[in-house]
């Protein structure tokens, strides 16, 4: 057997990073000029974020996946408890309570929470496949049960700040681990007609009587709703200007440094407007394929692995990512409603970031685990 270095990378990964940081550190530079003066040092402390995420992908790399596992239910717990003291202790910023404020930097638990679910989940599938091979209905309902709480439990912590966005991946991520784990497809049509009945049940309160739906869900959520709908009829500043901003760029773009509007959230649910602007069609396409190119090997290393619980974790990295992909730049176009999700490696924010970078290093074990077998 050939030695293979514990820190060795893949580089269909690690390349698409570092264009990812040249990308995103440079757009967000492009996105500064239209923020206020406060904001002029977006860029440095995004270059920040990088220097540290890739520290912290390979202190990851240095402490191995089965460290991660083994701790995955004691970082769960604490995820929770930040997660429950964020809603007290949080700074409130567009009447959401999700960042601790804590100087240089704020610290957003729901972030992170994405990360520690995909590892608590991978444990919990792969802990019960080994336990039961062939389990019954009964069995594999009761264990269905458990993952639908601890998917609850920071689910409605992270509505309540709120942070919809968040939720919808944690749902998202934890759905697709469960499939990839083998359960029973029967669950999944059986979740799948309970959301619809209650999505059906929601709009109808919604579009019949308004004041009982206030009543019962209170006007925070009826807010929400009315956003969703405000999408689907083409309404809203910000969607509107950033249509102008991607529709004016033609093929080329407006150039770097001269994005022509403004319009909120630019530096992060936004970024993607930003890029498309200064960089026309051709950029924009060129940056698609370049995700599609790192997910592509993302998949690959799940493809070669032979622990189950690394399979478990791409699945979980890999549907976190391409659904963040997939609904950033389809809401800064129009296709799908705003709901606050930014686009991995590219929008501006510490934590996501951080997070992200987390999970690489995760990624770099499972491709130095595969080197390992195949040498």
């Amino acid at each position: 057997m050939k030695n293979i270095s514990k820190y060795k990378v893949e580089y269909g990964i690690l390349i698409p990073l570092i264009i990812f940081a040249i990308i995103s550190i440079t757009t967000v530079y492009s996105a500064q000029n239209l923020l206020p003066e406060y904001s002029s040092n977006l860029y440095l402390k995004q270059l920040i974020w990088y220097v540290l995420g890739f520290g912290i992908a390979y202190f990851i790399m240095f402490i191995g996946n089965k460290f991660l596992y083994n701790s995955a239910y004691i970082l769960y717990v604490i995820n929770v408890i930040l997660l429950i003291l964020v809603l007290f202790f949080g700074k409130e910023v567009n009447n959401s309570k999700c960042w601790f404020e804590l100087g240089f930097f704020s610290l957003q638990p729901s972030e992170f929470m994405k990360v520690i679910l995909i590892l608590t989940l991978s444990r919990m599938i792969n802990d019960f496949n080994t336990e039961y091979d062939n389990p019954s209905v009964e069995t594999e309902f009761k264990f269905i049960l458990k993952v639908m709480l601890i998917v609850f439990i920071p689910s409605v912590l992270t509505f309540i700040e709120p942070d919809t966005g968040a939720v919808i991946i944690y749902l998202v991520t934890a759905v697709t681990m469960l499939f990839i784990g083998g359960i029973r497809k029967r669950w999944f049509f059986s979740l799948f007609l309970i959301i619809f009945v209650f999505l059906g049940i929601l709009f109808a309160i919604y579009f019949i009587n308004q004041d009982l739906f206030i009543s019962i869900f209170g006007t925070n959520f009826f807010y929400r709703i009315d956003r969703i709908l405000n999408w689907s009829s083409g309404s809203g500043g910000q969607l509107t200007n950033s249509l102008i901003a991607i529709g004016s760029a033609g093929v080329l773009g407006h150039g770097f440094n001269k994005t022509p509007i403004y319009f909120p959230e630019l530096q992060t649910d936004f970024i993607y407007g930003v890029f498309s602007s200064n960089y026309g069609l051709i950029g924009s396409i060129l940056l698609i394929i370049l995700f599609i190119y790192f997910d592509i090997n993302l998949i690959n290393s799940a493809s070669k692995t032979y622990d189950n619980k690394d399979k478990y974790t791409i699945a979980g990295i890999v549907s976190m990512l391409v659904f963040q992909q997939i609904w950033s730049l389809s809401m800064t176009i129009g296709l799908l409603p705003i709901m606050g999700i930014t686009l991995p490696f590219i929008s501006y924010g510490g934590s996501s970031l951080l997070s992200y970078m987390f999970l690489v290093g995760i990624i770099f074990n499972v491709s130095n685990q595969s080197l390992r077998y195949t040498n």
